[in-house]
């Protein structure tokens, strides 16, 4: 049975989450033991399979040192889509005409009574909820599609969040997420597997550096990867690894370098190859 897509709302806020994830270099097991979630919430959460709490948002952005209002305001809109709320909001109600309500007004002092159509009130009503719908979702399009720039206009993101902690050489053997060059990397090169694994080469230009991933793995797959330096692997040792997006360490790449990786599934496969090239400036 085909599992149903994410409404785009979610999907967005989903890709948002990890996004985070792969910063903080987390697995599931140890968000588990960080926050208040179970490892299965938050692969349900990270897939868009279910709405997180506003709580689990804000726990995760604090582990990733990222300021919250990005992706509260993508979890607003998602949780409005998914309540109804947005589409209620944008619906003109289809309500008898009550009677006017009469108010007091005084005309050259005394007192009389002036109706008000009620009708007026309820259209006011429902534009001010359209716009408000409509000014959210433009707020967290803009925070969500905004460039990254050189942080001068953008105070409010910690240096900490985003700032490698290596660079080049100083990198070799290092944890992509860990050093935080895990930050909008480019992807060289994608490859699926025969046995269904999907995998990735990247490269970060802040740090110099690339590595390889896989996911949707099993437990004893390994992924290998290589460019002008030593090789840098990884295996998947357990159901964990094996749900996750798993890496390799870095190995120092400069613009026109190389990388190749190889894939050796478990119980003695065909091995399976692929190759990248870091872009030249």
């Amino acid at each position: 049975m085909t599992r149903p897509s994410p409404a785009p709302e979610s999907a967005r806020l989903a890709a948002a989450l990890r996004e985070l994830k792969e910063r903080t270099g987390l697995s599931f097991v140890a968000l588990e033991a960080r926050t208040a979630y179970s490892k299965s919430s938050w692969d349900r959460y990270l897939n868009g399979r279910t709405l997180p709490p506003r709580q689990a948002v804000q726990a995760l952005c604090r582990l990733a040192g990222e300021p919250e209002g990005r992706c509260l305001a993508l979890w607003e809109i998602a949780e409005a889509a998914s309540s109804g709320r947005a589409a209620e909001a944008t619906r003109a109600p289809a309500e008898p005409e009550p009677e006017p309500e009469l108010v007091p007004s005084l005309e050259k002092g005394t007192v009389t009574d002036v109706p008000v159509p009620s009708g007026a009130r309820t259209h006011a009503v429902t534009l001010l909820a359209i716009l408000c719908v409509v000014l959210v979702g433009a707020l967290a399009a803009a925070l969500f599609l905004w460039p990254p720039g050189d942080g001068s206009s953008r105070s409010s993101v910690s240096p900490s969040a985003v700032a490698p902690l290596c660079e080049g050489a100083a990198c070799e053997g290092k944890s992509p997420m860990a050093m935080h060059c895990g930050a909008r990397p480019d992807t060289l090169a994608t490859y699926r597997t025969a046995t269904g694994a999907s995998l990735e080469l990247r490269h970060s230009r802040m740090c110099g550096t690339s590595w390889a991933r896989m996911w949707d793995t099993r437990i004893g797959d390994r992924l290998e990867m290589r460019a002008d330096g030593p090789a840098r692997s990884v295996r998947i040792a357990d159901a964990t690894d094996a749900k996750e997006y798993i890496y390799t360490y870095m190995t120092e790449t400069r613009p026109g370098t190389t990388v190749r990786a190889c894939f050796r599934p478990v119980a003695g496969g065909t091995e399976e190859c692929f190759s990248g090239r870091v872009a030249k400036r």
